[in-house]
């Protein structure tokens, strides 16, 4: 059983070091891009949530906020 566990460990390591790893400022571009993408979103979402509270609130006689 650790037999097999250490073969696993190896042939993994010889794996990751056959992969092709992004630069440093590829991942850092990567990250702001879904960062921003995320807050967009987010806002978008919310934009949505609002305006169909505020409609439905109008609707039906109810309170907002």
């Amino acid at each position: 059983m650790i037999n097999k566990a250490v073969q696993f460990v190896k042939e993994a390591y010889t794996e990751l070091t056959k992969a092709t790893w992004l630069s440093r400022k590829n991942v850092i571009q990567s990250t702001i891009l879904v960062f921003l993408v995320v807050i967009l979103v987010s806002a978008y979402v919310n934009a949505i949530d609002f305006g169909l509270s505020f409609l439905i609130g109008a609707i039906l006689g109810g309170r907002n906020g």
